[in-house]
């Protein structure tokens, strides 16, 4: 068992055929001091292994230019590199080394950054490069992704029988969703992935109607920090949208740390 406690997965024989568009925010190939290090193991992350979110994460990557980190098997110095592009209905995608970059065969650990939250998968191939294109290598989705869990207060599960709320209006579509956890930097909000709709991690929500129980409200802006899908017993399949509040005002503030005091109470 590696350092990340997930399998590897074989990667060959791919058709590497993919429609590709310049990416804007490639601007130069990624720097060392861009490179983001792996996961350690005594880190608090946890496990996704829903094919849609890997996608979506890998996706954000692209999307953005992201430097991703890949590390041989026993290097201590990444490889530095981009994916160039996911495919829109197939579980596979290109990686763009830095010029100059080889991919050893065998095993590699991929690390890149989602935001604040460090994403990190491992793979293991003949790694063989595109055709005419030496630093374009195909790859698959991982089985499995560790994603770290950068929260830096503890959160409380909302109470079964609490009404805990989040409601707010995005570009023009009001959605009110459940809340599943509270904590001091953020909230946690839970819903179907057909709810979710522009739901993006790094989406910024303005004035929030929080709902916490016992007449208290908190209006706040958000920032969606994390996306999860789990699969409920009895609502199916659900979605976990992490956010951290955003310049809260003290006032605010003091009536989360009121409501936090509340629940911690009725826990004992």
């Amino acid at each position: 068992m590696s350092n990340l406690a997930i399998a590897s997965h074989d990667v060959q024989n791919l058709d590497v055929a993919a429609p590709f568009q310049p990416n804007p925010h490639r601007k130069g190939p990624p720097r060392p001091a861009d490179a983001p290090e792996r996961i350690a193991l005594t880190a608090p992350s946890h496990e996704i292994t829903d094919v849609d979110q890997i996608g979506d994460s890998l996706q954000w990557l692209a999307d953005r230019g992201e430097c991703v980190s890949i590390y041989p098997a026993g290097a201590a110095e990444p490889l530095l590199a981009r994916i160039l592009w996911v495919h829109p209905e197939e579980p596979r995608f290109m990686i763009d080394l830095n010029e100059g970059g080889v991919m050893p065969m065998g095993r590699c650990t991929f690390v890149g950054m989602l935001q604040s939250a460090r994403f990190q998968f491992e793979l293991s191939a003949d790694w063989q490069p595109e055709p005419g294109h030496p630093t374009f290598v195909p790859a698959q989705f991982p089985q499995r992704a560790l994603v770290l869990n950068r929260r830096s207060t503890t959160r409380l599960e909302i109470p079964l029988a609490g009404t805990f709320s989040a409601s707010f209006v995005l570009f023009g579509t009001p959605y009110e969703l459940q809340l599943y956890d509270v904590s001091a930097g953020g909230v946690g909000m839970r819903c179907s992935p057909r709810e979710a709709t522009g739901l993006h991690i790094g989406r910024k929500l303005q004035r929030v109607r929080l709902e916490l129980g016992q007449d208290t409200v908190v209006i706040c802006d958000l920032e969606i920090r994390l996306s999860r899908r789990f699969r409920s017993f009895l609502l199916g399949e659900q979605l976990q949208i992490g956010c951290q509040f955003i310049d809260l005002p003290p006032q605010m503030q003091k009536e989360i740390d009121r409501v936090l005091q509340r629940m911690s109470v009725a826990r004992r």
